[in-house]
């Protein structure tokens, strides 16, 4: 006796071709963020983690862009565009046919259920191959089912079939076990049924859930396997759905970096993307955004109040009510409070950019430190420099940027201007108020002094009328009263 093989091979195919019109939105359903990745992203990563032979995303609703979000999340996976019969039962068969003459089990996921995580698949997975069955409903038992199609089961307890809400009876809306709209079929079972599904229903459309029912009229075995979190299972239809689905993601990523060694303070106010790293004993302050690629090193302390998007931070550096994009800052260096770090700055190790310092397209070397009520834009700074307070790289002359470069060791005066094109030599110094339109020689001390100028009687002359014009006339004649009487006191 022969002992037959079960086909374990597995197919993914996610749903991503609705627009979601009760998002109210310009921008398709499943290309809303949430943790840094659309929601079709997340969807995908779950898929993948499963190692299906193959994937295939369905699309129609602004195309292009959807495509592309694909392509960008999951390269190499196979998009085909649904036509004009709606529904989801339509989206998989044209899905099927790009798979072609593959035989096993086929995973339906739907592009706008972002939190469901590979091991409830699975298990779904799992349940669908134990019991042998033709399809397997991932099913939700929820308080309130308004909106979902709902799971009928026959008197021994198997699925009979699922109705949508449209076309339930009010026996049937009071059921609280809801589709998911996660399935998992026999590639050769759903072949043969899905073709015979028509659209005569409330909504015009063809139904996937049709399935279910022509399967059971076929005698074929039907199951469904409740989520485990009912809410995971859940997807996104609205912003209110939305902004919870972020909630409950960043929590699970919070909750991950804490038990990977970091501390954070406030997890309800700290925000983590997927996509962000954290090693052990960094420390998030409160009301903190760790965003998109950033990358924090081992004993770092971030925050409160600071947003990082795309920026690597060194070992043991402090950030501190800060916002950065695309910089890189050195081990041990110091930020904040209130730096606004733009493109290209690169701030090397032990350096500072202090209170109300501005950068942009910039180095600024080791144990250099720009403190405080300064612009650094398209400037290359050497190790050792410190600059004033109020220093401004004047990089743009109305046409064209132009780079300003700062020696090692350079001390600079309070309230300098660089005026670029300009080059600081090494060790050279810069008194107050001093702006610099020629390159300083190192070890040079550069200067721009002119002698003070008062014009009297200009406020009155040329402000007449004003506040400041009448007590100049009347502290001047006072002035005049006052020195009269010294005269002839003397």
């Amino acid at each position: 006796m022969t002992e037959t093989i079960a086909d374990t091979r597995l197919a993914v195919i996610v749903l991503a071709a609705g627009q979601g019109t009760r998002m109210k939105s310009s921008l398709p359903k499943v290309l809303h963020r949430i943790g840094g990745r659309p929601l079709v992203g997340h969807v995908l990563d779950t898929a993948l983690a499963l190692e299906p032979e193959r994937v295939v995303v369905v699309v129609r609703h602004e195309r292009e862009l959807v495509a592309s979000a694909v392509e960008q999340a999951a390269p190499g996976v196979v998009v085909v565009d649904q036509d004009e019969v709606p529904g989801t039962g339509r989206a998989v068969e044209v899905a099927l046919d790009a798979l072609e003459d593959f035989t096993g089990d086929v995973l339906v996921l739907s592009g706008d259920v972002p939190l469901l995580e590979s091991d409830t698949l699975g298990r779904l997975i799992d349940a669908h191959r134990a019991g042998a069955a033709a399809a397997t409903v991932l099913s939700a038992i929820v308080d309130d089912a308004t909106g979902y199609g709902r799971v009928i089961r026959d008197a021994e307890g198997a699925v009979a079939r699922i109705v949508e809400q449209r076309d339930a009876t009010d026996e049937e809306a009071s059921v609280t076990e809801i589709n998911a709209g996660v399935y998992v079929f026999q590639a050769s079972a759903l072949r043969r049924h899905l073709p015979l599904v028509g659209t005569a229903n409330a909504q015009g459309e063809k139904y996937l859930t049709d399935v279910v029912a022509l399967l059971r009229d076929a005698r074929l075995p039907v199951s469904a396997t409740p989520a485990p979190d009912a809410a995971a299972a859940l997807g996104v239809n609205d912003r209110v759905q939305l902004a919870e689905a972020a909630r409950v993601l960043n929590a699970r990523v919070v909750r991950r970096w804490q038990l990977e060694g970091a501390t954070i303070l406030d997890p309800a106010t700290t925000w983590i993307d997927v996509t962000a790293t954290l090693a052990p004993d960094v420390t998030v302050l409160p009301n903190t955004h760790i965003l998109r690629a950033t990358v924090v090193a081992e004993g770092a302390t971030i925050g409160p109040d600071t947003s990082l998007v795309d920026c690597e931070v060194g070992e043991n550096a402090t950030v501190t009510r800060t916002d950065a994009t695309l910089a890189v800052i050195g081990a041990g260096a110091t930020v904040g409070p209130f730096a606004y770090l733009r493109p290209g700055t690169y701030l090397g190790d032990k350096g500072k950019i202090g209170t109300f310092v501005e950068t942009k397209n910039s180095t600024i070397g080791e144990r250099s430190k720009v403190p405080h009520l300064s612009y650094i834009g398209d400037t290359t700074i050497g190790t050792g420099v410190n600059l004033g307070a109020g220093a401004i790289t004047a990089n743009y002359d109305d046409l064209t940027k132009h780079r300003t470069e700062i020696g090692d060791e350079v001390h600079t005066g309070s309230h300098n201007v660089f005026v670029a094109p300009v080059r600081i030599g090494d060790g050279a110094k810069t008194g107050a108020g001093a702006v610099i339109r020629k390159d300083v020689p190192a070890g040079a001390l550069a200067l721009s002094v002119a002698p003070q100028r008062n014009v009297e009687g200009w406020v009155e002359k040329n402000r007449p009328g004003t506040g400041a014009a009448e007590v100049a006339a009347r502290a001047r004649s006072a002035q005049k009263a006052d020195d009269g009487a010294q005269e002839q006191d003397r």
